[in-house]
């Protein structure tokens, strides 16, 4: 039997109060939809978050027939290395900047080799915008139309804190989440879309991460929409073992503030070993029995 040595990277030195938004963007309007962002960026530093995760694809909105139709007037257009120049989120980069927030927000991407991607944007407390993660996961035959998955996985590092990154879907794929974990991560930042009628799967997806691997869920969520793209909120921040520290509605725009406790990190996962305990060579082996 082999073990998998424990992940080589300390505890965090201090707590990072962080939000989870759900807000409702429109379809198309990426420059209207950045300014709104941008209150929503103040709103939640006001109440102490100094990381923010606003919902899947929120500049652009997620609405598929508009991202089809207008993918110039939807897309931000990232450089060799990875920086996005749009001027049209001035107004999020001047938010990130002021208050000194790092801000994860999903957009639409169109890279120098041509690839489109569903992203997540990193916004960093200098207000430079740089394309951070694209999803590896696409969900349904709009995503895969519209989008190239992406090719690898990422870890943004706030304040010591190392934080996976996903988006909507790649949440329901519990290894996706224990690749970030196994990177060393505290936590597990998801941008996300999901549609009403899915909320067990919404909540418990998450929940199970959190637990999967001992850290710490951000959830944010759209809400509200047209049918057949009406989204259903519940933005969360869990806790390492699966419980909410704070959850809005499923409806109606919300920002939910926690704090992510570094002693609260150690006591869970000194109870709870699944990251130190597992085996490199679990299942790999298996007997095959009748009954």
């Amino acid at each position: 039997m082999t073990i998998i040595a424990a992940v080589p990277y300390p505890t965090p030195a201090a707590p990072l109060d962080v939000a989870a938004v759900q807000a409702e963007p429109v379809p198309g309007d990426v420059a209207g939809n950045a300014h709104t962002a941008a209150r929503l960026v103040g709103r939640a530093a006001g109440a102490g978050a100094r990381l923010v995760v606003l919902p899947e694809l929120f500049l652009p909105a997620y609405h598929p027939p508009t991202l089809a139709a207008d993918p110039a007037g939807t897309d931000v257009v990232a450089d060799d290395g990875g920086e996005v120049a749009d001027a049209r989120l001035d107004p999020l980069r001047a938010a990130a900047r002021s208050h000194r927030a790092v801000v994860v927000i999903g957009a639409a991407v169109r890279h120098p080799d041509g690839r489109r991607t569903c992203s997540a944007l990193v916004a960093d407390r200098t207000g430079r915008i740089s394309a951070g993660y694209a999803k590896q996961q696409l969900w349904g035959p709009d995503e895969n139309t519209l989008f190239t998955p992406g090719d690898r996985g990422a870890t943004l590092v706030v304040d010591g804190w190392r934080l996976g990154l996903g988006v909507c879907y790649d949440g329901c794929f519990p290894e996706h989440g224990r690749a970030a974990a196994a990177d060393g991560a505290h936590g597990y930042l998801c941008p996300s879309g999901y549609l009403i009628g899915s909320e067990h799967r919404r909540d418990l997806y998450y929940r199970a991460r959190a637990l999967d691997n001992t850290m710490y869920v951000v959830f944010a969520n759209a809400v509200g929409g047209t049918a057949p793209w009406r989204f259903n909120g519940g933005a969360a921040i869990y806790d390492p073992e699966g419980r909410p520290v704070d959850r809005a509605a499923d409806r109606g725009e919300a920002v939910v503030v926690g704090r992510l406790d570094p002693d609260d990190l150690i006591r869970v996962r000194d109870a709870h070993r699944m990251l130190v305990d597992r085996r490199s060579d679990q299942g790999a082996v298996r007997d095959l029995l009748t009954g």
